[in-house]
């Protein structure tokens, strides 16, 4: 009988639990909403990777030339990358309050990995073969969102150097793979079913690049924001217009790419609603609350019973290595 694969897209299962977590906890500084269920997602974000890299490894070690061929594979490697991210961003939410000292070496081992997994990958990308019609907005994981994900840890656990260092890393890699992402998006056919949930991702980076800024600057709204928040609103904008294709789509493992994705865009709106304070904010701070946590909500139950159905984990059927 044939193992079950565990596919590396399934590191985004805690990946977007600790975006929601991290709204919570912004939520309850800035609105009195309960800290408590934000630790409690974080917790629940934690115990979920470590499932999540135990399957994983359990899956990849009798076989070291699957994990090889994930992370060479130009669709399944930039997913490999949050295994590395996610307890990063943990650590900096979850642990900094508590132990500074703890979070800092977490964070600093984290990160060193991240960046290591992100040049090479870089560098698979150039010396492998890969087609424009391979690329994805998955290709934004690796060096962009890892990268502002690392410069706000960073500047959480006191590194401002370091996190200035890493809001480079993740700018520069912004600038190059998003337009070529656009343009794959744009002229190319249309991405295959599997993937078209990683359409949301194309939200993700200035929304985190736009939080490492306010960490940066102990949550003020300035300048610099403002500018990748705009482009920021035309790409959440630009999601509209591509719900009739997410309607048409059986539930799948993928769904899981919505949720850091929106949880991020959650917590930099409600920075946004805490510094400008329009009438009725606080009942605008609830309602974006109340809407992330409905949509990751929903997609962890339509997980939940998708695994006691058999139908969430996929047959063996790994990349070939290179």
């Amino acid at each position: 009988m044939a193992a079950v694969r565990i596919p590396p897209n399934f590191f985004g299962i805690p990946f977007g639990l600790a975006g929601l977590g991290n709204t919570w906890i912004v939520a309850g500084h800035h609105r009195g909403a309960p800290t408590w269920i934000g630790n409690a997602v974080l917790a629940l974000a934690a115990l979920t990777w470590l499932t999540v890299v135990a399957a994983y490894a359990t899956y990849v070690l009798p076989k070291p030339k699957t994990l090889a061929g994930d992370m060479a594979d130009p669709v399944t490697g930039p997913f490999v990358s949050l295994a590395v991210i996610t307890p990063m961003l943990l650590a900096a939410q979850g642990v900094a309050p508590y132990d500074m000292g703890v979070a800092r070496i977490l964070v600093d081992v984290f990160l060193v990995l991240t960046v290591l997994y992100g040049g090479w990958i870089t560098g698979q990308w150039i010396y492998g073969r890969l087609d424009i019609d391979q690329i994805h907005p998955g290709y934004l994981l690796p060096t962009v969102t890892g990268g502002f994900i690392a410069s706000a840890a960073a500047h959480v656990v006191g590194q401002h150097t370091l996190a200035d260092v890493m809001f480079g890393l993740g700018l520069t890699c912004w600038l190059l793979l998003g337009s070529m992402i656009l343009n794959r998006l744009f002229t190319r056919p249309q991405l295959p079913a599997p993937l078209v949930p990683t359409l949301a991702i194309e939200v993700a980076p200035p929304a985190v690049a736009g939080l490492a800024l306010l960490a940066r600057n102990g949550g003020q709204i300035d300048i610099w924001v403002m500018l990748i928040s705009g482009y920021g609103l035309l790409l959440v904008l630009a999601q509209i217009r591509l719900l009739p294709l997410y309607l048409r789509l059986r539930f799948a493992p993928s769904f899981w790419a919505f949720s850091f994705s929106w949880s991020v865009v959650a917590t930099v709106t409600l920075h946004w609603l805490t510094s400008s304070e329009p009438p009725g904010h606080r009942v605008y701070s609830y309602l974006v609350l109340a809407a992330i946590s409905a949509l990751i909500g929903g997609i962890a139950v339509r997980s939940i019973v998708a695994v006691a159905r058999g139908r969430f984990l996929p047959p063996s059927t790994p990349p070939a290595a290179p």
